[in-house]
C-alpha cells in the first residue's frame, strides 16, 4: 500500500531530517510511527500526503508521489493533524464534516447518512451542529476525527490522535482506531498508545 525507498529530505542544506529511509507498509497494517522531537516524524506524513518534496521514490497505493498524481493520492488518504484548530475550517461540525465527501462527489443525502453514522459510532451527536470556535480541545479532537472517517479514505494518517483528550474521550478513540479497517500510520508519544493500536513500529532516529 505504501512505499519509501531510499527517501531522504532537509530542511536546510546539508542537515537532512531523513537520511535513505525505506520501508513497506501493507494494506491493512496499523504501523506506529515513533521517535524523539525532531526526528521526522511529522515530516514523513508531509511526504507521503506531497506536502514537501525529497529526494527517492514513494509509492502510494502504485501510485508515485508526484505534482500530476496528487488528486488521486490524496483521495485516497485522511491526515488528522496535531493541531485541529488547523484542520476545522467550516463554521460547524456538521459543516466540516460534509464538506470532504461532497467535494469528492459524493450525493447530499449519502453524505449526510455517513456523518450520522460516524458520528453515533464515535458517541458525538452532541456536537453536530455546535460552534467549532466553541468546542474544547479534546471536543475539537474529536471533531476532526469524525471528519476524516466521514471521507472514508483507504489510508488514515493521524498525527498524536489522542493528545488533549480526556481519559474517556482517549478511550473511545483507541477503540475507534483498532476498529478501523484502513491502512493506518500514527504518531504518538504515549506508548499505551502505540501498543493498542499498532502491529507494528516504525522507529526514526539519527
Amino acid at each position: 500500500m505504501i512505499d519509501f525507498n531510499n527517501v531522504s529530505f532537509s530542511y536546510e542544506p546539508g542537515r537532512p531530517v531523513i537520511e535513505n529511509l525505506s520501508f513497506h507498509i501493507e494494506k491493512g497494517e496499523a504501523v506506529g510511527l515513533v521517535g524523539a522531537n525532531g526526528a521526522g516524524k511529522s515530516t514523513v506524513m508531509k511526504l507521503l500526503l506531497g506536502l514537501l518534496e525529497g529526494e527517492g521514490t514513494i509509492l502510494v497505493d502504485g501510485l508515485e508521489v508526484k505534482k500530476q498524481n496528487l488528486p488521486e493520492i490524496r483521495k485516497k488518504m485522511g491526515f488528522v493533524f496535531q493541531n485541529s484548530e488547523n484542520q476545522m475550517f467550516m463554521p460547524t461540525v456538521y459543516e466540516d464534516m460534509m464538506f470532504g465527501p461532497l467535494n469528492y462527489g459524493v450525493k447530499r443525502e449519502e453524505a449526510e447518512k455517513k456523518v450520522d453514522e460516524v458520528l453515533a459510532r464515535l458517541h458525538l451527536q452532541h456536537l453536530k451542529h455546535r460552534h467549532n470556535y466553541k468546542l474544547s480541545g479534546g471536543e475539537l479532537k474529536m471533531a476532526a476525527i469524525a471528519t476524516i472517517l466521514a471521507m472514508e479514505p483507504q489510508i488514515i494518517l493521524m498525527d498524536e490522535p489522542t493528545a488533549s483528550l480526556d481519559p474517556e474521550n482517549r478511550r473511545i478513540v483507541i477503540d475507534t482506531i483498532r476498529s478501523l479497517d484502513q491502512t493506518k500510520i500514527i504518531t504518538s508519544h504515549d506508548p499505551e498508545v502505540i501498543a493498542e493500536v499498532c502491529t507494528r513500529v516504525i522507529e526514526l532516529k539519527k
